[in-house]
């Protein structure tokens, strides 16, 4: 029996972005999806990257991801954190948190589609708590 293997431009089909910021958001997602909500890696990235201004977006990454937990009813692909390229599960999600601000409905369908669900209006609201976290903080996702 031959074993099918699947190309990598399938799986991970877009490159990480360019943004750092969107990167620090990408890694947090990465780590916490990979060590739980309390991972250390994460609290220290975003120490290291906010400074001592780290807390808020911390903690409003963390309630993204649990209320992302809680709602999903399908799993949300994520590659490893030191992989260059994005899986389309991870480009929709940082899409949306760019979105939730300027263009809630927008990050409201693509998390719908993302999380296989019909409404997910609290996962939005952590979206925007988390994008314009990194706004206050002069740290604007671009994704």
């Amino acid at each position: 029996m031959t074993e099918r293997t699947i190309p990598t431009e399938a799986l991970l089909p877009h490159a990480v972005p360019a943004d750092p910021y969107a990167r620090l958001l990408l890694f947090g997602i990465r780590r916490m999806a990979a060590g739980g909500i309390a991972d250390a890696h994460a609290a220290h990235a975003f120490f290291t990257g906010f400074g001592l201004g780290y807390r808020r977006p911390l903690v409003l990454l963390r309630a993204l991801m649990a209320e992302m937990s809680r709602v999903a009813t399908t799993k949300v692909a994520v590659a490893p954190c030191c992989c260059p390229r994005m899986t389309r599960a991870e480009r929709h999600l940082l899409d949306a948190i760019v979105q939730a601000g300027p263009a809630p409905a927008i990050a409201h369908a693509t998390l719908t589609g993302l999380l296989k669900v019909h409404d997910c209006l609290g996962l939005v609201t952590s979206a925007q708590a988390v994008s314009i976290s990194f706004a206050d903080a002069g740290m604007t996702i671009k994704a």
